[in-house]
């Protein structure tokens, strides 16, 4: 294959799992609620996730590719017009939300490994943020990719050490389909809601990668691309879960606030540190990047109106207001966060970005090209 082809259909999912995994995956507690609560049946809630990150990854590529528009204002407007306003909206709650689990985090790991107060770490992560995008884009740029990187090299090491020590407690739990952290096992049609509800509030990862379907030059590499992006982004979904698999249906691990810190416990002091270091410093990735996104939209309409640029005080003052709303839901507490804002969230961003182009899914997968692909 050409080198120039794999490009093309690998990108867009390398660029969506790096920025998937910092917000869905750091803390563990994501994959507690939505799918490792469930013991030995959980998988399944896993196999609808790659379904779903799948199935929206080719819809939003194929719709990109077909109406030429490489950015999700544009391609929401052609969606719902002006409804496009009701995504910024949700998008902006999704953002204060991630950032409070964030916050919250951070307080529970300073506090576990360090013995800080909660509140030390919640507002560590929430300085460390105002300061980065008050930095700007290029320090901003170096975190992602530093972060990236070092937080899958990290999860790849616990697994490894995981599943050598706990591999014959895995295989128990499924040979005896163990579901007994619930008081009823769960029915099918709830573990596949389950599922897609958890695509549903990572729909806001999508527009990152718009800038990379540029180069999708048929419906076929759409679909390719689009199924290779599920798999990268439901790998460190599958990995978490396995590895809480093998302490299920341990109470003080699927009930801990960060999981994975929890099963960290039992091995290794300097593991614990390699945590909390690189978690640490991908949940501030995370949470500064959510917050530089929405700013550089506004940034973008502004452009787009011939007003003048935002002045680096608006950035703050816009960035300490989210931080700040952040800061107050930080205290509920990230259980709750995650078991019931990001349920909500979900519903939203279902409403605002997966009903729209879903209803255009017949047209664009299935109707003859209107146009022809542009040749190599």
């Amino acid at each position: 294959m050409k080198v120039a082809y794999l490009k093309r259909i690998f990108l867009p999912g390398i660029i969506l799992q790096s920025v998937l995994i910092g917000g869905g995956y750091a803390t563990g507690r994501e994959i507690v609620e939505y799918g490792a609560k469930f013991g030995a049946s959980g998988w399944i809630c896993g196999l609808a996730i790659f379904a779903g990150f799948s199935f929206m990854a080719i819809l939003s590529m194929e719709a990109s590719r077909q109406w030429q528009v490489f950015d999700y204002k544009s391609l929401l407007k052609k969606m719902i017009g002006p409804g496009w306003i009701a995504y910024e909206i949700v998008y902006l709650l999704l953002a204060i939300l991630i950032i409070a689990v964030m916050a919250s985090a951070a307080g529970e790991i300073l506090n576990n490994t360090l013995g800080f107060p909660r509140w030390v770490g919640i507002v560590v992560i929430i300085v460390l943020v105002g300061f980065l995008n008050y930095k700007g884009d290029d320090v901003i740029a170096k975190l992602e990719t530093i972060g990236t990187v070092a937080l899958f090299g990290a999860y790849l090491l616990f697994a490894v050490i995981v599943f050598s020590e706990k591999g014959s407690r895995i295989v128990s739990v499924f040979q005896s389909w163990d579901t007994r952290f619930l008081p009823t096992p769960p029915s099918m049609g709830t573990l596949l809601w389950t599922g897609l509800l958890y695509v549903g509030y990572n729909l806001a990862v999508y527009p990152a990668a718009f800038f990379t379907y540029r180069g999708l030059e048929s419906r076929r590499e759409s679909i390719w691309a689009g199924m290779i992006a599920g798999m990268l982004m439901t790998i460190p979904w599958f990995i978490t879960y396995f590895a809480i698999m093998g302490y299920y249906p341990d109470a003080a691990i699927l009930s801990s606030t960060v999981p994975w810190l929890e099963i960290l416990k039992s091995f290794h002091p300097v593991l614990i540190v390699i945590f909390g270091v690189v978690v640490g410093w991908t949940l501030v990735e995370t949470a500064t990047g959510m917050i530089h996104a929405f700013i550089s939209r506004i940034e973008a309409e502004l452009e787009i109106r011939n007003r003048q640029p935002m002045k680096k005080m608006t950035r703050a003052l816009i960035s300490s207001a989210a931080l700040i709303a952040s800061l107050l839901l930080a205290q509920v507490g990230i259980i709750d966060l995650v078991a019931k804002g990001y349920e909500a969230m979900a519903y939203a961003m279902i409403l605002v970005f997966a009903f729209p182009i879903l209803f255009y899914a017949r047209g664009l997968l299935f109707s003859r090209p209107a146009r022809q692909a542009r040749q190599q």
